[in-house]
């Protein structure tokens, strides 16, 4: 199947779906109602005892999801500061914990993000440290969020040099040359160098 018809059928819409589908505003799934990814990248393979620990730790959790996708072939042969985006040489795989639920209120949300944030923080013995790496596609405001005034930069160096390492102060010079204005801009948005900030 083509790429896009994997996307389809990852989506669990049936075999022959036409692909089209995905340009659908509306939700194709009941499943996926409400959701919590975060993310982390391993530069060193998790020892037995490690192995042990984190299954243990799952099956305490439950309902949190834990897949690694793996790195390495042509993806390792590009310098990390080719690109913005830097995972590349050094990472067996990226991480991704993630949970997603169907019931609605604070309750059910807090449950449910509050088992993501501790399958990750059991985690940390494993992943990359100093940053602790995470995967941008993710968005994962516990990582920390700006709001866009003057201390932009700061707050947005933050999640950014996790997002992006060494690549961050050029995304971030790139932005002020672009969007001086910082009209395009979120809660994880790259911020202006301090002297536009606004």
């Amino acid at each position: 199947m083509s790429w896009l018809e994997s996307v389809v059928y990852y989506t669990s819409l049936p075999i022959g779906t036409p692909v089209s589908i995905l340009l659908s505003r509306n939700p194709q799934t009941d499943y996926l109602t409400h959701l919590k990814y975060k993310s982390d990248y391993l530069k060193k393979p998790i020892p037995k005892k490690g192995l042990e620990y984190i299954f243990k730790k799952m099956l305490e959790l439950e309902a949190p999801i834990l897949a690694f996708n793996p790195y390495g072939g042509k993806m390792a042969e590009i310098s990390s500061s080719a690109k913005p985006f830097p995972h590349r040489k050094g990472n067996i795989c990226k991480i991704q914990y993630s949970a997603n639920w169907d019931q609605d209120g604070v309750e059910a949300a807090k449950h449910y993000v509050d088992l993501v944030r501790k399958l990750h923080h059991y985690m940390a013995p494993f992943v990359s440290k100093s940053p602790r790496e995470a995967f941008w596609n993710y968005r994962d405001l516990d990582l920390g969020i700006n709001r866009n005034g003057a201390d932009s930069y700061t707050q947005g160096a933050a999640y950014g040099v996790k997002y992006f390492k060494g690549n961050f102060d050029r995304l971030v010079k790139v932005k002020s040359d672009v969007d001086p204005g910082n009209f395009f801009r979120n809660e994880q948005s790259i911020p202006l160098l301090p002297s536009l900030g606004k």
